[in-house]
């Protein structure tokens, strides 16, 4: 595999301390955990989660209390699910990962510290109106990065195709960044010479439909944008691909370790244990803002050919890593 090093910007806007309204005596803080998948899905991350809480003296049960919500791939649960979050008065919430359980976060509750996971552009959204200063309740931003990240993984797929012309991209209208990464990958793509297929996924449901109008138009490659609802399913995402002999970019790692072809995006381990140091320092009443700009590492596989008839089977592996590291702190 190659390694490539991708810049994440990583914000933090530390909010009012929370230390002497969570910790008064006999009182644990609380935070909401708000997920728009289940608890089985991909549980490293969750423990990666509480590790780093407990290596930073919290420990469940006894001097911290998680609420967990999981809305099971359901987009229409989350508003229900962070109200109630909201009502158990928590000190916190995190959301846990990607736009829709953010936003969901936010419509709930206008004073509550929200922490977001793997937000992608928390700014083009409209959740915060900056990384360095988010402004309102969302006080932490960890794993997101920019639209480029999806000209990169349109630059893969030139390189791994060089005679591509025609590329699908799957996509969940559902969530809100991934009209912004459309319109960014557009603009690349007519600069290159390259059409895009634009089709819809709003679960694993419609993975079989979207693959079969992607042979249909004889598509060169595929570009899947990540989605929380797409990651319990990745397996059977590449499978597909896999089987429709589809060179594709995915833009988590964890795709490539289920087998598929390369991927360009933020670390999903370390943005998790980032969160829960974002938890911390709200539960202890850090005061200064800090901008921080951490090195993701970017996964490829590398194959001698194109695809079929170009030999996707038993890859040629290369490693390679590259990182930069960069942070900002304002007193």
């Amino acid at each position: 595999m190659r390694m490539i090093g991708l810049a994440v910007v990583l914000a933090v806007s530390l909010a009012a301390p929370l230390a002497a309204d969570a910790q008064q005596a006999g009182k644990a803080p609380r935070i909401g955990f708000l997920s728009l998948t289940s608890r089985s899905d991909r549980p490293p991350l969750l423990d990666a989660f509480r590790q780093r809480l407990r290596e930073l003296g919290w420990l469940e049960g006894r001097n911290i209390v998680i609420d967990y919500r999981y809305a099971e791939g359901r987009v229409d649960r989350l508003p229900d699910l962070a109200a109630e979050l909201g009502r158990l008065k928590v000190d916190l919430i995190v959301a846990s990962a990607g736009t829709q359980a953010a936003t969901a976060a936010k419509n709930a509750t206008d004073t509550l510290p929200i922490v977001m996971i793997f937000v992608r552009d928390p700014v083009g959204t409209g959740l915060i109106a900056s990384l360095p200063r988010p402004g309102g309740n969302v006080t932490r931003v960890s794993g997101t990065a920019g639209l480029e990240m999806f000209i990169k993984q349109l630059e893969l797929l030139k390189e791994t195709v060089p005679k591509l012309r025609r590329v699908a991209i799957l996509s969940n209208p559902t969530n809100a960044y991934h009209q912004l990464a459309i319109r960014e990958v557009n603009v690349a793509a007519r600069s290159s010479g390259v059409q895009l297929q634009l089709l819809e996924a709003r679960g694993p449901n419609a993975f079989d439909g979207a693959f079969a109008a992607m042979a249909k138009e004889r598509v060169g490659a595929l570009l899947v944008l990540s989605d929380a609802i797409y990651g319990p399913h990745r397996t059977r995402l590449v499978d597909i691909a896999a089987r429709s002999r589809l060179p594709a970019a995915y833009g988590l790692g964890d795709y490539v370790e289920a087998g598929g072809r390369m991927s360009y995006g933020p670390s999903l381990l370390d943005s998790y244990r980032q969160a829960a140091t974002y938890v911390d320092r709200i539960l202890r009443g850090a005061k200064r803002r800090t901008a921080r700009r951490a090195a993701d590492q970017v996964r490829t596989r590398d194959q001698p050919e194109d695809c079929e008839g170009a030999g996707l089977d038993d890859p040629t592996i290369v490693t390679r890593a590259s990182r930069r590291d960069h942070s900002v702190s304002e007193e």
